[in-house]
């Protein structure tokens, strides 16, 4: 695989209220390129989140971003206070970056 860049890979859940306070944090550690998803559910140190309960939603939202380890390793030391405030948690792997359209890491 000599088309690749490896790079980390964090995949960070946290209460969808808590998202542009997530979006400032990536922006004040230089963060160039990541995805989000709104409304994601599951069950958790805070029990079920049911994005789809009439009564009583609760939803969280979903980041994927990959970036080089110096990165990831700012982004944990700024994000590691937050993590539980934001009633989530922060998943980190080794992965690779398929070389195709400009990256965004």
């Amino acid at each position: 695989m000599n088309a690749t860049i490896t790079l980390k890979r964090l995949e960070i859940v946290i209460d969808e209220e808590k998202l542009e306070e997530l979006i400032n944090i990536l922006n004040e550690v230089g963060v160039r390129g990541y995805t989000f998803i709104k409304q994601a559910g599951g069950l958790g140190s805070r029990g079920t989140r049911r994005p789809d309960d009439i009564f009583f939603e609760q939803t969280n939202a979903m980041f994927i971003l990959a970036c080089e380890e110096k990165q990831a390793e700012r982004l944990v030391t700024t994000l590691r206070p937050r993590l539980k405030e934001f009633g989530g948690m922060c998943l980190i792997s080794d992965c690779e970056w398929v070389i195709g359209p400009a990256a965004s890491y």
